[in-house]
């Protein structure tokens, strides 16, 4: 299999090399990331159950994709590409916001990310990657919110971090 790299970089996001995918999460060095966040017409959020084969985090419920862009590659691009290949759809994506964050996701492992999220919307139904994704679901966001609280090991580190990002996110646009 080939090994996959990382776009190293700065706290502002500015490239400043590559890594192998492994080393970067064993050593805990800071890497480029992207979130995908897919919403239905109901306003409910798409959730993958990781694969339970994955390196790291298996089983547990995350964002709709998320994954790392290729050295080259656009952040547009490489959503897409994962999109497609982890739960085979399509949509039309928008950049939301970007965090920088750390957390231990076990065995060694730490995810250090600038963690790019975007957003879609569409009613199309996933068909899923088994090597990425176990399963899916659709759920309302204040079921999702008190599901995190009363069961936060089911979720990953960075869902729950970009999740809560995400709802100050709403609450500001809808100030607006």
């Amino acid at each position: 299999m080939e090994k996959e790299f990382v776009v190293l970089v700065d706290p502002q996001d500015n490239p400043i090399g590559l890594m192998e995918k492994m080393e970067a999460h064993q050593k805990a060095v800071l890497h480029r990331a992207f979130s995908v966040f897919i919403f239905n017409g109901k306003g409910e959020m798409l959730l993958q159950q990781r694969a339970f084969s994955k390196y790291h985090t298996p089983g547990l419920w995350t964002n709709a994709c998320c994954s790392h862009p290729r050295n080259g590659e656009s952040l547009e691009q490489a959503t897409a590409r994962r999109l497609k290949e982890e739960m085979g759809m399509q949509c039309e994506i928008t950049k939301a916001f970007d965090f920088l964050y750390k957390a231990d996701v076990g065995q060694g492992l730490i995810e250090h990310e600038v963690d790019h999220v975007f957003l879609g919307i569409t009613d199309q139904q996933p068909t899923i990657n088994p090597d990425e994704v176990a399963s899916w679901k659709y759920m309302p966001m204040d079921e999702l919110k008190k599901d995190i609280q009363t069961n936060p090991e089911n979720y990953t580190a960075w869902f729950k971090i970009a999740f809560d990002r995400l709802v100050a996110f709403y609450e500001e646009q809808q100030a607006k």
